[in-house]
């Protein structure tokens, strides 16, 4: 038993260890000593704005994380810091200070932030919300909340809010301490969060949330488990807020004050972490000595400098400063190389002799009816092409295999278990996979980081660092092997030519470890040699490893040459269902491709 406590002990120091490297160290230790030295040697005044300026940087971070590495464009993050001063002020106002109190008032403003921050995660993040919703709902949030405040009337003090309460009868400097820590501290773990693996699925969410649902990622548990984090931290320092100040007001939870923390983050860098902590610090500092003497020019100067940087700099004024230095990182070579080794596969049970199993299914939008009554059934090992004219209801048949929420009518079994009203997420956990049209990918992240996002749903991804090993199955590392792209895993997505960016996408979609994979074309805007390449990977993929494998396609000689068996669509029913070589040479094929081209030409 005591070795292995020691080798846990051991794991977990060498797991700290790779997660904080020596220069963070160094840096955490130079922050604190300048922390502590400037305690001593600034003026009161300053010390004190500062103070103040701490707190509120450490909202803007939440932000920062928020809208900058998730994109949930948020202006709540102010009502998550009024209810933390609230709480110790209520308390401290109407019952007195004691330890006791304390601990009931710290304890009462997180429960409260995170009840809300629940609320507001439910109205805006379900699946389908469109982003626009959580900015509409954490809008709405200061709003209302300043509104109780105003009917509290004794016991919030209304307008006037509530002063003059006991609080920690510490000096000044001891609370810049407090506050300087709290913020590096944060600062500490929100980078080490950032660069790890999981930290990386912000900026996937960020990138494209559909591509993120269609690996298998629940979306809205991970935004929602982020909000209350955010929220929790906002109520902190709401809560340090009012012990130093002894004073809270409806301002410091309103709109105005959510806004402001979004335009602070925006003029800083947003998703730089440091850029908006600097760009809070500055902003406040500089009004506290400013807005006395030029209290409509001082804002009209931040308003100014906000609509600038949003037209001429969008990502804000810290990554012009970094950008060179991040370039030098990258010529440098320091980021340890990623390896590839293959990951063990899953274990799977067949539960039924069909991989798919579609019956009756239908899709309408209003009186318009895409698809009417489809019903065919798929084998593992087997490749079936779907073929038809544009608007025949390919990708909406691809759609409602994959999102169980689709379909107005019918049924889709995996494997015999039906997707009924599944998100794709669970969908995906059901066995399928799905390659878009157009190949989605992430832009800012290398080849590597995708395909471990893609891996998320199998591998839990480290918090706290980043892995240099890749595990995947071996179809997937075919793909990587055979176009090339297992010598590109520090490229970054954006930089990749289009056939790469198929053939990473098809790796990603492979790395989920699906049983039934949808295609849909993916050969469009290849060349002839990149097309036959990825014809000898589907092949492979049905023979040799056994996968279901649905083709959209339009090319009817690439079809014929992969395809063990062909559906044509047509008109969104099913106009034939049989062998290759069958459908092609059929009248049918020819009068539906013939009669769509006759459309064409008649609309032209």
């Amino acid at each position: 038993m005591n070795k292995t406590l020691a080798a846990r002990f051991l794991a977990g120091s060498e797991t700290s260890a790779r997660a904080m490297p020596p220069r963070a160290i160094w840096i955490l230790a130079a922050a604190l000593m300048l922390l502590a030295v400037s305690s001593f040697v600034l003026p009161a005044f300053l010390v004190n704005n500062l103070i103040r300026a701490f707190l509120f940087a450490a909202v803007a971070l939440t932000v920062d994380l928020l809208w900058g590495y998730t994109g949930i464009l948020t202006f709540g993050q102010s009502a998550f810091f009024g209810i933390g001063a609230y709480a110790a002020g209520l308390v401290f106002h109407h019952y007195g200070f004691s330890p006791l109190n304390v601990a009931l008032a710290f304890a009462g403003g997180l429960i409260a932030s995170w009840i809300v921050s629940r609320v507001v995660s439910w109205l805006a993040f379900y699946h389908g919300a469109s982003p626009l919703y959580a900015s509409v709902v954490t809008l709405v949030l200061p709003i209302v909340l300043v509104q109780g405040i105003y009917s509290g009337g004794v016991l919030t003090g209304s307008s006037s809010g509530l002063s003059g309460f006991d609080s920690f009868d510490i000096p000044l400097e001891a609370w810049y301490l407090i506050s300087g820590v709290f913020l590096i501290l944060l600062m500490l773990g929100a980078w080490l969060f950032v660069r790890s693996d999981a930290g990386k699925l912000l900026v996937a969410i960020r990138e494209n949330e559909a591509r993120c649902e269609y690996l298998g990622i629940n979306i809205s548990n991970l935004k929602t488990r982020l909000m209350s984090i955010s929220s929790l931290i906002a109520a902190t320092a709401g809560f340090l807020f009012a012990c130093v100040q002894m004073v809270v007001a409806p301002e410091y939870a309103g709109f105005v004050f959510g806004t402001e923390l979004v335009i602070w983050v925006a003029l800083g860098g947003r998703g730089t972490l440091f850029g908006p902590v600097i760009g809070t610090i500055m902003i406040d500092v500089g009004s506290a000595y400013l807005s006395g003497d030029l209290p409509y020019i001082w804002k009209l100067l931040v308003g100014s400098a906000f609509v600038l940087v949003i037209v001429a700099m969008p990502r804000g004024l810290m990554p012009l400063l970094t950008g060179a230095l991040h370039g030098l990182r990258l010529r440098v070579g320091k980021n340890a190389p990623q390896r590839l080794e293959e990951a063990s596969p899953l274990p799977f049970q067949a539960k039924h002799e069909s991989a798919l199993v579609l019956d009756e299914v239908s899709k309408h939008f209003g009186s318009l009816s895409v698809l009417n009554g489809i019903t065919f059934s798929a084998r593992p090992g087997e490749l079936l092409s779907i073929v038809g004219p544009n608007g025949a209801g390919k990708t909406t048949l691809m759609r409602c295999i994959s999102d169980g929420a689709e379909s107005s009518s019918g049924s889709v079994q995996v494997n015999g278990v039906s997707t009924r009203s599944l998100p794709p997420d669970e969908c995906v956990a059901l066995g399928i996979g799905r390659k878009f049209q157009t190949a989605i990918t992430f832009d800012s992240l290398t080849v590597a980081e995708a395909l471990r996002i893609a891996r998320t749903r199998i591998e839990k991804p480290h918090r706290w660092r980043r892995s240099h090993v890749l595990k995947l199955p071996k179809a997937a590392l075919d793909v990587l092997r055979a176009t090339g792209l297992d010598k590109e895993l520090e490229r970054e997505c954006r930089i990749l030519s289009h056939g790469q960016k198929q053939a990473l996408e098809l790796a990603m979609v492979l790395a989920l470890e699906p049983r039934v994979l949808l295609l849909d074309e993916p050969t469009a805007g290849l060349t002839k040699p990149e097309r036959t390449l990825i014809g000898s990977i589907l092949v492979d993929l049905s023979s040799k490893y056994g996968l279901c494998l649905l083709l959209v396609e339009h090319d009817l000689d690439f079809v014929r040459a992969i395809s063990s068996r062909i559906v044509v669509l047509h008109q969104g029913k099913i106009a034939m269902d049989g062998r290759v070589d069958d459908v092609v040479g059929s009248e049918i094929v020819r009068t539906v491709y013939a009669g769509a081209n006759h459309h064409t030409e008649s609309v032209q």
